[in-house]
């Protein structure tokens, strides 16, 4: 029998420690999921800041730190979004100075040879001691597209790309040296040495809704991240996404979705300052150029309703009220079958700090944190 220092552990988010998942999301670009000038907000840009909010929420028990891929901003007052780090480099830097949460990089598919994303997440892999995750994104916002001399390509064969893309990527993880002449990436004698610490490959995230979003996550992700609008019919799609997995590939899989929290006292204090943050501090103009990008590959509506969510947490599901409150909508997304959520707020440090002393110990009451 193998000894426990040579069996890998499960990684955070697919271990069964907690039983709903909590990962930061956005830790590294200016403004994280709020698009707003209200005070606190990330500065973006400041390594300090990354690391020091990263052993924050280390501290506080999070199971994961979830970065947006970002190249340029999306304009308006506050260019939302502009000051962003490079994810593999940025997810080197944190499992180099944490040691239990588990850190990933986000890919969009147009912007990174496989076999460079394959070796670049091996090396994270190794300094994390097998704690990396990859969150692989087809691609949807066409102007950083064209920054790689990429035009952008429709949504089905985006997604085309990316299964060609992930079975390659999986092939360097696990075996040794091989042909790869796909129609998309032809790659003669493929090799990657040294493997993954994590058997049979870090961890795959896989994140959009559509059918062809859906399959692809089926096909290759362990984890499938949802943006659910709202939580009508939540337990019917996230039921049809596990079967669908497990009969057409044979596979499980856990799903995820995005919430953004404001906690306060009462519901009055934390709807007020929703208004302060989305309606007085919101930055319309750039809420509006992101779900113009989205259009495309989202049913989202540039709706004032709509802006203020985007303004507030990126048109995430809203946990805004009492902590009993926000843990009672996470028990009725645990309760839909969902396996967890990426969480921001408009101030991180504040928002870790209030999920540690208000929001754990009910969490922990209701079974779904350890």
């Amino acid at each position: 029998m193998e000894s426990s220092e040579t069996v890998p552990r499960k990684p955070p988010m697919l271990d069964e420690r907690n039983r709903f998942k909590l990962g930061v999301f956005g830790l590294n670009v200016s403004g994280g999921f709020s698009c707003t000038a209200a005070e606190g907000r990330l500065k973006g840009g400041d390594w300090n800041e990354v690391k020091r909010l990263a052993l924050q929420a280390e501290a506080a028990g999070f199971d994961a730190l979830i970065p947006i891929a970002r190249w340029k901003g999306f304009g308006g007052a506050t260019n939302w979004n502009d000051l962003c780090f490079e994810t593999f480099t940025w997810a080197a830097g944190l499992a180099a100075i944490t040691e239990r949460i588990q850190v990933f990089a986000t890919v969009h598919v147009p912007t990174v040879h496989p076999v460079r994303a394959a070796k670049e997440a091996v090396t994270v892999d190794h300094i994390s001691g097998g704690r990396f995750g990859l969150n692989l994104v087809a691609g949807w916002n066409a102007s950083e597209t064209r920054m790689f001399g990429e035009a952008e390509r429709s949504h089905d064969e985006r997604y085309k790309v990316a299964d060609e893309f992930a079975t390659l990527l999986k092939r360097l993880w696990t075996e040794d040296t091989f042909d790869f002449d796909g129609e998309y990436f032809q790659v003669p004698a493929a090799h990657s040495a040294p493997q993954p610490i994590q058997r049979p490959h870090p961890v795959l995230m896989g994140a959009g809704g559509s059918p062809a979003g859906s399959d692809f996550a089926a096909r290759h992700a362990d984890i499938q991240f949802l943006n659910l609008q709202t939580l009508d019919g939540a337990a019917d799609i996230v039921a049809a996404i596990k079967r669908n997995a497990l009969e057409k590939y044979g596979r499980d899989i856990k799903v995820m979705t995005c919430v953004y929290v404001i906690c306060r006292e009462t519901e009055r204090e934390a709807r007020d300052y929703f208004n302060h943050v989305a309606r007085e501090k919101g930055d319309m103009e750039a809420a509006a150029n992101m779900v113009n990008a989205l259009a495309p590959t989202t049913s989202f509506q540039v709706l004032p309703e709509v802006l203020e969510h985007v303004c507030a947490g990126f048109g995430a599901i809203p946990l805004i009220g009492t902590p009993e409150q926000i843990v009672a909508t996470m028990q009725v997304l645990a309760d839909a079958g969902l396996d967890g959520a990426t969480v921001s707020w408009v101030n991180y440090g504040e928002g870790i700090e209030q999920y540690r002393q208000m929001l754990l110990p009910l969490l922990r009451q209701a079974g779904l944190r350890a």
